[in-house]
């Protein structure tokens, strides 16, 4: 039941086209109301499918079809809900799915070779088919915004499982971190502040901003496409980026200035409303033994402090984590996968090794000394962790699992009801399949109530 519910974004994800499907002597394969599907809309997804490093499978055309058909179910019903998307998200969306596209071809000059035309132009093909996933997804949110999981409902569902069947939950910490990263002094920083101005005066001298950024930026999302971060609004990025991003006019370049990544330089190249395309060169200033030994002297009186009793160590967080996701959440680390809501709870496999060598020797309510680490970003630092609980491995229960099976409840709610609304608009509507899909055991609901009629 699941499968067909709920969209299938990997599928529908617009990664490259390949122009031969265009080729192909096109047709009409499927009707649902106003809307057609062509036999180049299909090849075009299943050829996605295909560039996505899946095996060829002709049958998983069934499936896609499925999922067309799904979301023209949902945007019809959003047109006669009066249900729109801003133009800036689709926008946004277009934007973010390019550059997951050039940066999967190696490059926009290779992804442009690749599909035989500019990126302007890919971008304004896949446009209205973007917006209308977009459009479907939010109809599909308003048909579920309001489905609650009650304490009654979340019982009748653990008590659906046989006993033997009940999930083996494995061991889970509750884990609190305060993260320290070393503060540089102002000479410390003067050595990557003259290299990014450095930068800066050989752009306004006439070279290549494009070509400085994949040459020396040290954001590696961007640096790959001359530091180009495509449109964005206000939102997205920290304040200092924000500010001079929106006060610049188009091909004007910032002065350098700081933000917690390190220092910028930056560029705007397109305005629209309120989203701005620009590219940036980061430098990010790296940390020094002298800064390390005043982080670490740092961390150790943090650490007496909270255990003399003198600081609990949710405040001590709060004043002194650079973690921003858990600095106001007492420190506590938050986990969440597919099925389960963010929680407190996280699965042994799932912490960092490090940290698990850690809290697996430690008893409940301790705090652990500061410990040296280096992030995902490569930069250095000290964390003090502190282990709330440990949970053991055991069967699934309501006392102890009881947001798990909620959140499973909830689930299940939403899917029959998702289930219960496609099947009533189905019978509603006029949907008809092309006969050589006859053999798509996915697709026969979507025109059993057809054939009953006749």
């Amino acid at each position: 039941m699941r499968k067909f519910l709920i969209i299938a974004c990997g599928l529908v994800c617009w990664l490259t086209g390949v122009q031969a499907q265009k080729k192909n002597i096109d047709k009409v394969i499927a009707v649902l109301g106003n809307n057609i599907i062509l036999l180049s809309d299909l090849n075009q997804q299943y050829a996605q499918y295909l560039n996505s490093g899946n095996p060829d499978n002709p049958n998983i055309k069934c499936y896609i079809l499925q999922q067309i058909l799904t979301q023209k179910l949902l945007k019809q019903q959003a047109e006669i809900d009066s249900i729109v998307v801003d133009e800036s998200m689709v926008d946004e969306e277009v934007d973010k799915r390019m550059r997951y596209q050039i940066q999967r071809a190696g490059g926009q000059e290779r992804l442009e070779q690749f599909l035989n035309r500019s990126v302007l132009q890919y971008k304004d093909e896949i446009r209205p088919d973007i917006k209308e996933q977009l459009i479907s997804n939010k109809m599909q949110q308003k048909i579920t915004e309001n489905v609650v999981a009650t304490p009654l409902e979340v019982k009748k569902y653990f008590d659906s499982y046989e006993k033997d069947s009940l999930p083996d939950i494995p061991t889970e910490f509750e884990i609190g971190e305060i993260v320290m990263y070393p503060k540089l002094t102002k000479a410390e920083k003067q050595k990557f502040y003259d290299k990014i101005d450095a930068l800066r005066l050989r752009v306004k001298s006439g070279e290549d901003f494009g070509f400085l950024a994949k040459s020396y930026s040290e954001d590696p999302g961007s640096a790959p496409d001359g530091g180009d971060l495509g449109f964005f609004d206000r939102t997205r990025m920290v304040k200092e980026f924000t500010a001079w991003a929106f006060k610049l006019k188009p091909g004007e370049i910032s002065p350098v200035f700081e933000t917690e990544h390190g220092f910028h330089i930056l560029q705007v190249i397109e305005r629209r409303g309120e989203q701005v395309n620009a590219r940036h060169i980061l430098v990010r200033p790296q940390t020094t033994p002298q800064s390390l030994d005043r982080v670490k002297l740092h961390a150790d009186t943090i650490y007496q402090n909270i255990v003399d009793k003198k600081l609990p160590f949710s405040t001590a967080a709060s004043l002194y984590s650079d973690n921003k996701d858990s600095q106001y959440n007492g420190g506590m680390l938050l986990y969440a996968d597919q099925v389960t809501a963010r929680t407190t709870f996280i699965p042994a496999d799932k912490l960092d090794p490090k940290v698990f060598l850690v809290v697996d020797t430690m008893k409940e309510g301790e705090i652990s000394k500061p410990i040296a680490f280096t992030d995902a970003e490569g930069k250095e630092g000290y964390k003090i962790l502190y282990l709330k609980s440990k949970i053991p491995p055991h069967k699934g229960n309501l006392e102890q699992d009881y947001a798990k099976f909620k959140e499973k409840a909830l689930q299940d709610k939403t899917n029959r009801i998702l289930s219960d609304w496609f099947k009533e608009r189905r019978e509603d509507t006029y949907i008809r399949i092309d006969d050589d899909y006859d053999n798509c055991d996915e697709l026969k609901i979507w025109t059993r109530h057809m054939t009953a009629k006749q």
